[in-house]
């Protein structure tokens, strides 16, 4: 792989077919993809797609099976350690240490990188995370949401110039959630690079500048979320509780997908006046009382489905 020198590119992240087996099960399939400087870049996929091993290895962590990876301009294997001073982490979960409260806590994660915060420093980055009242507080004492919020500002002790976010706001409230998204928002404004993924539609199509869309190890598509769903352009969702219909429906020239789900329909369909017509004639032929109807616009949800045939898998 030839390395863009400073000054020289926008790229701060270079992988190309990058291959992660364990045993026989194939990890991470063939993945090529660039992260340019300044932006949120996220993957979205289920649990088990190859997310997290994709990030392990971009934080020098797993070695790849087979590939080329640059961060920064430094090659992951040879100069790994390089590259580590450089990058922030936050795992999926992360090991506070609980006999040291909040401030403790970064002072000596700051004192791993190899340096001395100032108190200054240290309250600085606290109240990035909205977390500055909170600096005598042990981590038994922290919300869900306030201990993600610690795991960031752990993450950004060194001043990493690329931050790795690995499923961020999971298990989170809805308000943590948005907390945790504006701080991301906020980075990114600053000039840091985000690298995160998810598993959570909404997060990927309203915090990420371009998504990576994997599963089962496979990079299915990368673009921004207005592009992905563009590629929908004209294709609308009907979610129906019609499933006794499910034979019927699929038959129908207007439907280009269906999928059922419980006791739930879920269509996809390029002419919805006519689908719809057509379902409520069906249910009064059948006698089929429809207790519930939903029609909505193409998001990535449905750009998922439409690329890999299956909803997203938690």
């Amino acid at each position: 792989m030839t390395v863009p020198k400073n000054g020289t590119s926008n790229v701060v992240i270079q992988v190309k077919n990058l291959t992660k087996a364990y045993g026989e099960v194939t990890a991470v399939n063939d993945l090529s993809f660039n992260v340019h400087k300044g932006e949120i870049f996220g993957f979205l996929g289920p649990n088990g797609a190859g997310k997290t091993t994709t990030l392990s290895i971009l934080e020098g962590l797993p070695k790849a099976d087979g590939g080329q990876v640059a961060v920064l301009g430094l090659d992951i294997n040879s100069q790994t350690q390089a590259i580590k001073q450089r990058i922030g982490v936050q795992l999926q979960s992360t090991s506070l240490l609980p006999d040291l409260t909040v401030l403790e806590q970064v002072q000596l994660f700051g004192r791993l990188y190899g340096r001395q915060p100032t108190k200054q420093e240290m309250m600085q980055l606290l109240e990035r995370v909205g977390l500055v009242g909170k600096t005598a507080v042990f981590p038994e004492k922290l919300s869900g949401g306030q201990q993600q919020r610690l795991a960031l500002a752990l993450a950004l002790i060194n001043q990493p110039e690329i931050i790795f976010l690995d499923e961020p706001t999971t298990g989170l409230d809805p308000q943590s959630r948005h907390v945790l998204w504006d701080i991301i928002r906020g980075l990114r404004d600053q000039g840091k690079t985000i690298v995160l993924t998810t598993h959570y539609m909404e997060e990927a199509e309203t915090l990420c500048d371009r998504v990576g869309i994997i599963d089962h190890g496979t990079l299915v598509a990368l673009d921004t979320p207005g592009a992905l769903i563009n590629r929908l352009a004209g294709v609308s969702s009907i979610t129906t509780s019609a499933t006794m219909l499910l034979d019927s429906i699929q038959a129908l020239p207007s439907i280009s997908r269906v999928q059922r789900n419980g006791t739930w329909l879920h269509l996809q369909t390029n002419d919805v006046p006519t689908t719809l017509r057509t379902i409520l004639d069906l249910a009064e032929q059948h006698e089929l009382s429809l207790h519930d109807l939903h029609i909505k616009q193409p998001n990535l949800e449905d750009v998922f489905l439409n690329l890999t045939g299956h909803a997203i898998r938690a």
